[in-house]
């Protein structure tokens, strides 16, 4: 695996314990560096940190918060 790849897996405690508990993706980092996109990508849909993920949450939360002050009327 090249150095900066190493490096930037390093440097994300979440990276580094998706890689742990998903080894397959050793080989597939080894093989073609391109992979490490493919890489982060599985891991914030695995961990739900995308974007859509936060943004699904907050709408969430705020309709938790409008049912619980309709009940409270």
């Amino acid at each position: 695996m090249r150095i900066d790849i190493q490096m930037k897996l390093e440097q994300d405690k979440k990276m580094m314990g998706y890689l742990k508990l998903n080894s397959e993706w050793y080989k597939y980092l080894n093989r073609n560096p391109l992979n490490y996109e493919k890489f982060v990508r599985t891991m914030k849909e695995q961990y739900k940190i995308r974007t859509t993920d936060k943004i699904s949450e907050v709408v969430d939360n705020i309709d938790l918060v409008s049912n619980i002050l309709n009940v409270l009327k």
